[in-house]
């Protein structure tokens, strides 16, 4: 139930914000090698200055104070992610949350959901398994590693 909910509030979100959605094919020279083109095109990112979450009881009482509480600069939910107004030109946030992008399509919305919760509950949100593997390659992309096929990646390791 709980996770239908915040399915629910994502499409909202999302729908809400629509008008200010950019298409990341505004990234394909900078992430040419790492993302397709047309994965690019179908994912898209939103510049605010507040980062929306779902603010739940249910998510308070299973233990997500700390990461509901927690400042961010980006955020991703299915196809589309935000970020704060000062890092829109942060290639590196970019990178980030595309990897998550990816995550959440290979995994399926409730999936996601499910298993973000639960690792963020077990392992807290930097050790997340999840999250782990999209800092990892956000430090591979940082560090000037040439490029490979980041899909492929994602999905060999999920």
């Amino acid at each position: 139930m709980m996770i239908e909910k915040i399915e629910q509030w994502i499409h909202q979100t999302n729908r809400a914000h629509s008008a200010k959605r950019q298409s990341c094919i505004l990234f394909r020279e900078q992430f040419k090698g790492f993302y397709s083109p047309s994965f690019l095109q179908n994912a898209y990112f939103v510049v605010t200055d507040n980062i929306p979450k779902p603010d739940f009881p249910e998510l308070r009482d299973a233990g997500l104070d700390d990461f509901l509480d927690m400042e961010v600069d980006g955020m991703t939910y299915g196809n589309t992610y935000y970020v704060k107004q000062e890092y829109e030109e942060d290639l590196v946030l970019h990178f980030h949350e595309l990897v998550h992008v990816l995550q959440w399509q290979q995994l399926t919305v409730p999936r996601f959901i499910a298993r973000y919760m639960q690792e963020v509950q077990a392992f807290g949100y930097r050790k997340a398994p999840l999250e782990d593997m999209a800092f990892s390659l956000e430090d591979r992309f940082k560090a000037g590693e040439s490029s490979f096929d980041i899909a492929g990646y994602v999905s060999s390791h999920l």
